[in-house]
This record gives structure tokens, sequence and C-alpha cells, in this order.
């Protein structure tokens, strides 16, 4: 990590990938992530740990499975939500986004539990940024 400002325009700009978060810095235990998103992700879930998103461009649509039933959240530009621990939920951006992920290092995309991974999700905890 750099101790040096960082531009998340830069930072977005250095990759392509979809659904392949980024590193782009840690705060004590929690890595600050930067994604580029288009379609659907899956349905997972985070046992241990609460999900934090920043819609930094475009819109991002989380379907949720609540205990009250299922619903859909919609964030646009400049939204934040957080999905709480173990609730089931599936991400997708019908016209792509750009997102800033707070969450464990460590914490894996498709959670602890989740359905058949799609070969456009990559199965990762986040890789280091490469500027």
């Amino acid at each position: 990590m750099s101790n040096e400002p960082l531009s998340l325009s830069a930072a977005l700009a250095s990759f392509d990938a979809l659904w392949s978060p980024r590193i782009v810095t840690r705060v004590n235990d929690y890595d600050v992530r930067v994604a580029k998103v288009a379609g659907e992700h899956l349905w997972h879930a985070h046992d241990d740990t609460d999900e934090f998103f920043l819609v930094l461009d475009g819109e991002l649509h989380i379907s949720l499975r609540e205990p009250a039933g299922e619903r859909t959240v919609r964030l646009p530009k400049g939204s934040v939500f957080t999905v709480p621990r173990g609730t089931e939920h599936k991400p997708y951006a019908p016209a792509g986004a750009s997102l800033l992920l707070f969450e464990p290092t460590g914490t894996s995309t498709v959670g602890d539990r989740h359905d058949e991974v799609p070969s456009h999700v990559d199965a990762t905890t986040g890789h280091a940024l490469q500027l």
C-alpha cells in the first residue's frame, strides 16, 4: 500500500475485468476495494461480516433475501448501502457500475455460502492494484 494519495478514477482506469475488485488501500483490518460490475453477480452471503457498497458511477441493484421476504434495493450514483452479515444477496448492474467496497481483509467476493460461481465472476479476496 502506498502512503501517497490515490485517484479512484486512475485506479478504475487501470483494469477492465468485471466483478474482480482491486484493493486500493487498507484501513486497520479492512480492505477498501474498487470494482467494475455489469450484469449479475450470484446469490451469496457473508456469515461473519457486513458488506458496504458505495456506487461511484452507474447504478447498482441488490436483491436481498430477508426474514420478511425478498426485496431489491436500487442504488444510483453516490448512494451507499450495507448488506447485514448473514443476509443472502445478489448484486446486479443492468447498465454497469463502478463501486467502492469496504470489508474485512480476506473476505471472499462470493461469501461463505453461494450459488455455483459463473465464469464471469472472479471468486477472490481482492487483487492488488497495479498502476
